[in-house]
């Protein structure tokens, strides 16, 4: 297969030669066009908990997108026998192993990436892959800070690849006709959207440093983050709750809903003004005599009830958007007990409000309501199958026709949602309201926020000025 696929792109080479050039390919971007017949070799960096769903999700199209794991990749090599199993099962293939990327990325046969490493990995891996040719499926936010987002936009263009961004409600087909619903004037005009992030999470508890376990690969699970001794509670999936790896639940589960507000408003572009303020609520400040026996819970990591955390990021937490032409758009994350909103107790979700009525989308389903009536008098139909769509699928589609607007979330659209949530918490951690100057991503007259919008890097894990 990789001799048939090297022959069609070297015997197309010289006749196209000058279409490439009237297209603006260059010969890198040219050599990653894969023809309709051609099997799509794939690799999957970071394989744990969120790293499974797109093992499950790319086997699944084995046959109907002709796509086959080659690779699993993850810094943690406890984690490959389990894996292993899911792909030999479900392809009959056996997939190679490998802790370093950059290894997995020196493999001419693989012509895509799908990139599901704690957010501090996403744009250097994303980059790095661009670099050498390969798609990529990076999961959301897209970057972990905001000007690592724009290198990544980037590293797309120069390098002719696509880049899809995991915020999956874009393929949703119930979504795209509420979207379509609101763009059309289902509501009138809409000039304001709520987006909700309503998750109940106890206490990840505390831990002492120590040596991390044999065959966790540390100083690469690191990568661009400041070194700092191995601590279980900063490690998998709890690095979402510290500022060095994650972005709390406003930059995890955050960036779906502020995505789909953000398209359903039609803003393409950044806010003008942030406002964001919270905290951590609810948990014993100080350590208790005892320790809260321990639950297991999403993740694959025990939580404490009430006990004392070693978390940074805020459990609670609120922001508003203000863009050029007066529209807003709000967020609110609630860590702890706590009501619904929406007309059926939405706990994730999105309420859009507009002239003549209101419009609210809680999974794939969606109902719209006019003016002060209690029953809506638009809304998706029953669920069907397939009603979510197949964002993976969608990656695939576009990956062969090499158009990036074939994608349903280019990582030009996933870089505009997903700095709302890094906006916000700029505005968190300097504790005021922000003026944002969207044509040049920095903040009116406050060197103090700017500095938030990029990072140290610890080299060699560094993102470059010019990719």
């Amino acid at each position: 297969m990789t001799q048939r696929r090297d022959f069609i792109k070297k015997s197309a080479a010289g006749a196209a030669g000058l279409a490439i050039g009237g297209i603006g390919l260059n010969a890198r971007s040219y050599a990653s066009i894969i023809g309709a017949n051609d099997r799509i070799h794939l690799a999957i960096i970071g394989i744990r908990n969120q790293g499974t769903v797109h093992i499950h999700s790319f086997c699944d199209l084995k046959d109907s997108r002709n796509v086959v794991v080659k690779t699993l990749c993850d810094a943690d090599e406890r984690l490959f026998p389990p894996a292993v199993e899911i792909v030999t099962k479900k392809t009959g293939v056996q997939p190679l192993v490998h802790w370093d990327l950059k290894r997995v990325l020196e493999d001419k046969e693989i012509d895509a990436v799908s990139v599901v490493t704690p957010n501090h990995w996403h744009a250097l891996a994303t980059i790095w892959a661009c670099q050498a040719g390969k798609h990529v499926y990076v999961e959301k936010p897209a970057s972990h800070n905001v000007w690592e987002g724009r290198k990544m936009i980037e590293a797309a263009r120069k390098y002719g690849v696509r880049v899809q961004v995991g915020l999956n409600n874009r393929s949703s087909a119930h979504v795209i006709e509420a979207i379509k619903f609101l763009h059309e004037g289902g509501i009138g005009e809409v000039f304001m959207a709520r987006a909700l992030c309503f998750k109940a999470r106890d206490s990840y508890g505390i831990a002492k440093d120590s040596l991390p376990p044999a065959g966790f690969h540390y100083d690469r699970w690191l990568g661009p983050a400041p070194y700092r001794p191995y601590n279980e509670k900063r490690s998998h999936y709890n690095w979402h709750w510290y500022w060095d790896t994650g972005n709390g639940d406003t930059g995890n589960t955050g960036p779906h809903q502020l995505d789909l507000a953000r398209w359903g408003m039609n803003l393409n572009e950044h806010p003008v003004s942030i406002y964001s303020a919270g905290g951590l609520y609810g948990l014993r400040r100080e350590e208790c005599g005892t320790r809260t026996p321990g639950k297991m819970v999403y993740g694959g990591v025990e939580t404490y009830g009430r006990d004392k955390t070693s978390q940074e990021t805020p459990n609670t937490q609120t922001a508003a958007f203000k863009y050029a032409d007066g529209r807003m758009i709000e967020f609110e994350c609630r860590g702890r007990y706590t009501n619904h909103e929406g007309s059926s107790g939405q706990e994730v979700g999105n309420l859009f409000y507009g002239s003549e009525g209101w419009l609210e989308i809680s999974g794939a389903t969606w109902r719209a309501f006019r003016e002060r009536e209690r029953e809506p008098f638009a809304g998706s139909k029953e669920r069907a199958r397939g009603a979510d769509g197949d964002h993976w699928a969608n990656f695939l589609d576009a990956v062969r026709s090499g158009r990036n607007e074939d994608l349903h979330c280019d990582i030009h659209e996933g870089f505009y949602s997903s700095a709302l949530p890094l906006l916000a918490n700029i505005s968190y951690r300097v504790g005021r309201s922000l003026s944002f100057m969207g044509d040049y991503e920095r903040f009116a007259d406050d060197p103090e926020a700017d500095t938030l919008l990029t990072r140290a890097y610890r080299r060699p894990y560094v993102v470059p000025e010019e990719v």
